[in-house]
């Protein structure tokens, strides 16, 4: 038994703040501001000028490709494309991959202000195929000697361009699906591995990942449901299959079906392919015109439908608000087909809060997996945004009008594209640009904690520190309560405890394995 003395935020439903809080066995035994003399004598923690708070969840992460990228070429601090071009050269002398994997190239953060090229890759590395992913994860350069290994299902669908080299929608999609199946086995793993100390170490021990893409016959979910049961530390690992073919998600006994890529119904901003109700702004209307809706509303509707009526959990990325409004309306017409009063269905991003949408989202239940890091973004700044949209680009990613509409949020990193980093995505929630669409810090918290923990079924086990709960709890280096907006992306997490015991690094392939083999750990 443990007491833990000092500031215990513990989300529950008032937003309380008690003082002392006692574990014992990986449970809260008791939590409030007096100590019952029954644990006067136990060992007690003092947290000094920091604070106990429930750990946190990632409730959109890629991690796959968050785990494929973190150990690989990651370009997204490169001011220009000739330092781009630099880092792929320095990184090709010394990988022994067959294809050089790289993440982050945006236009938008380089001196040039356009988008690295074939040409460029070509003079880097000429002689190894190279692919590097834009930093919104929607689309990718290749150079000549990748092109030309590409198989022909690539090369006629809709984004590829030969002459650039820059690959956008389905071209993409059917890209990243050949490319990522030349990675080795245990080379995946290890950087699975790597990829969830990494998220530890910033406190994040719920994960909510999409999967299924990139690799033959679903090998990734199957894959990542074998990581899920065999890590030594008891974290939760939610997996979200990314397909609409129902049948493959009750094969495998899952919950939940949605995610990115095949159930992306539009674009994103990066790419200006967003699906909009009125057209891009400027000189990007020409070209743009209102962007891409994947699937007509017929098909969403068919496929919300038979998921509804099977019982699973909905996720849909939308980005624009012609997207966003496809989605709700598609989901409400699923519910009305068929009732359900505790489905949890969500839509991802949903960065521009079409009022319809908003109210049928209220209206039904239906939540709201957001991205405070989009806010800021530097890979995306709000220069180029303004250019993009107009005025529209003031009310993006409007936390404080869909809080105030009833609608519950939750909060991810869309990892590899933001850094999963649940401190700075809070400061950035309570101080966007636009401050009618700030949030409180406690609402900004429960993003990745209480709301998170309901967004994923999770609510009776995690997402706050209440007595019975599971012991799964960070302590930061101060109280981000009462600290400035500005100074809670730079607090720190000193310690991450799961279910009572302090997370342990550095597992490794076998081990991983062997638990994998008797575990019944819940995905």
């Amino acid at each position: 038994m443990t007491v833990y003395e000092g500031t215990i935020i513990t989300c529950d439903a008032t937003g309380s703040v008690a003082r002392f809080l006692v574990e014992d066995r990986g449970r809260i035994l008791h939590v409030g501001d007096s100590l019952p003399a029954a644990y006067e004598a136990l060992p007690r923690r003092d947290l000094g000028e920091g604070a106990l708070c429930p750990a946190f969840a990632d409730t959109h992460i890629h991690f796959m490709s968050y785990a494929l990228f973190s150990g690989g070429l990651d370009v997204r601090f490169a001011k220009s494309n000739g330092e781009i071009a630099g880092l792929v050269f320095a990184y090709a002398q010394k990988s022994r991959e067959r294809i050089i994997l790289g993440f982050g190239a945006s236009p938008h953060s380089v001196a040039e202000g356009a988008m690295i090229s074939k040409r460029d890759l070509d003079g880097a590395c000429p002689g190894r195929p190279v692919f590097l992913v834009k930093y919104d994860g929607h689309a990718a350069v290749a150079n000549s000697a990748l092109l030309a290994k590409l198989p022909v299902a690539v090369k006629t669908v809709r984004g590829f361009d030969a002459e650039s080299g820059l690959l956008t929608q389905e071209a993409f999609f059917r890209a990243t699906d050949f490319v990522t199946g030349t990675v080795s086995l245990p080379d995946t793993l290890s950087r699975m591995l790597r990829a969830m100390d990494t998220l530890a170490s910033r406190g994040v021990t719920t994960v909510h990942s999409v999967s299924g893409v990139g690799f033959p016959f679903d090998l990734d979910v199957g894959l990542e449901s074998l990581f899920a049961r065999g890590l030594r530390n008891d974290v939760a690992y939610r997996l979200y299959f990314q397909t609409m073919d129902v049948t493959k998600v009750l094969r495998r006994r899952l919950p939940r079906i949605g995610g990115c890529f095949a159930c992306a119904l539009d674009g994103c901003f990066g790419s200006a392919d967003a699906a909009l109700l009125e057209p891009y702004s400027g000189g990007y209307a020409a070209e743009a015109g209102s962007g891409v809706l994947y699937y007509d509303d017929e098909k969403v509707k068919a496929f919300a439908r038979r998921a509804n009526r099977a019982g699973l959990q909905i996720q849909m990325h939308a980005i624009g608000d012609r997207a966003f409004l496809q989605a709700a309306t598609a989901l409400e017409a699923a519910l009305r087909d068929f009732p359900r009063k505790d489905h949890r269905h969500t839509i991802i991003h949903a960065c521009m809060g079409e009022p319809e949408a908003l109210a049928i989202c209220a209206r039904e239940g239906i939540l709201v997996a957001a991205q405070p890091a989009f806010i800021r973004w530097d890979a995306e700044p709000l220069s180029y945004l303004e250019r993009l949209l107009g005025s529209r680009a003031a009310s993006l990613n409007p936390l404080g009008t869909m809080r105030k509409a009833g609608i519950l949020l939750t909060g991810g990193s869309d990892g590899p594209c933001t850094e999963s980093d649940p401190l700075k995505a809070i400061e950035a929630a309570v101080s966007h640009y636009n401050p009618g669409e700030s949030l409180g810090v406690q609402d900004a918290l429960n993003l990745f904690t209480r709301n998170a923990a309901f967004g994923a079924f999770d609510e009776a086990e995690r997402g706050s520190l209440e007595t019975g709960k599971r012991a799964d709890m960070v302590i930061l280096d101060r109280n981000i309560l009462a600290v400035p907006p500005g100074e809670i992306g730079a607090a720190k997490v000193l310690s991450v405890l799961v279910a009572g015991r302090p997370y342990t690094s550095g597992q490794g392939r076998l081990e991983l394995l062997l638990r994998s083999l008797f575990s019944r750990r819940r995905v």
